[in-house]
């Protein structure tokens, strides 16, 4: 059987090509030159242009531009990093400190966070986070699985951290794990611009403790229908989902409502895969927390 099968990379999936924004933030929390990175053709990018994805790149990321109240800051938590004689891409959970004028401190959980889609910059408010998202990318295949190396490097800590701002830290139970969701989606449009999906396959992995360097060709098998009595479905991951955005063919950003599962024939017309350093959601995870990807491609 394996002779037969067939490997295509995802388009940048190589992670061996990399845009580079330098962006100055606003004088008032420090004025820092930062180095934002982006999947896609080498390029450096000056000035605080909000970014939309160059060379037909399907990558976005949780590194973005923010331009709040007149002030403008990034957070950067995909890195460029060495892979043997290339890159590859390091997603790592931080603080992202602010100081306004050397006084008010604000403190954000971020996880870095790498998925197709793209986002509309610059993010305007916290709470416009999730809707910057597009989540998904057009997509008609039925991949038997999905293929990559990774490196996973995460504090043996029994709990997470939630932290969104200007309250300290607060606990949260359960230990962080690194994640990949891969979801295929046949969605549908009304004529007033919702866009509601039904789940054609589904593959979630969650990593708990560190590798002992690369694991080489990970190949996880994408189960398609519903899966709900497979042996290990975790209805929290592999459940189906309402809280994703996508822009609608009006350019309006919506959520995408999943409203069941699809045969286990049918054809989809979306592909979401995303790659992320915790699994807690928003302002939620372990400081350290990291996922290296690389080699990113599906498997026939």
């Amino acid at each position: 059987m394996q002779g037969q099968e067939k490997v295509v990379p995802l388009k940048y999936g190589n992670m061996d090509h990399w845009v580079i924004r330098n962006i100055k933030e606003s004088a008032i929390i420090g004025g820092n030159q930062k180095t934002v990175y982006a999947v896609g053709p080498n390029m450096t990018i000056h000035g605080n242009t909000p970014y939309t994805n160059k060379g037909g790149s399907p990558w976005g990321s949780s590194n973005v531009l923010a331009h709040v109240s007149g002030i403008y800051k990034t957070n950067n938590s995909v890195y460029r990093d060495r892979h043997g004689s290339g890159y590859c891409a390091k997603l790592e959970t931080h603080i992202e400190k602010v100081k306004v004028l050397g006084l008010i401190n604000i403190k954000v959980l971020a996880a870095g966070s790498l998925f197709l889609g793209n986002v509309r910059e610059p993010i305007t408010s916290t709470k416009d986070g999730p809707k910057a998202i597009n989540w998904g990318i057009p997509f008609t295949a039925r991949p038997k699985a999905l293929r990559f190396d990774y490196k996973t490097s995460l504090p043996n800590v029994a709990n997470r951290i939630k932290q969104n701002g200007f309250s300290g830290a607060s606990t949260v139970a359960g230990r962080d794990h690194a994640i990949v969701v891969l979801y295929l989606q046949k969605r549908h449009e009304d004529a007033k611009g919702n866009i509601t999906a039904k789940r054609v396959g589904t593959m979630v992995v969650r990593y708990g403790k560190s590798t002992n360097g690369w694991v080489e060709d990970a190949t996880y098998t994408i189960h398609y229908g519903d899966i709900r009595h497979m042996a290990g479905y975790h209805a929290a991951t592999m459940g189906l989902r309402s809280t994703d955005y996508a822009r609608n063919s009006k350019g309006k950003s919506v959520p995408v409502r999943e409203v069941g599962w699809a045969a286990a024939d049918e054809t989809p017309t979306h592909l979401i895969l995303q790659f992320s350093s915790s699994d807690g959601g928003a302002y939620i995870g372990t400081p350290g927390n990291t996922l290296w990807i690389d080699n990113v491609s599906l498997v026939y």
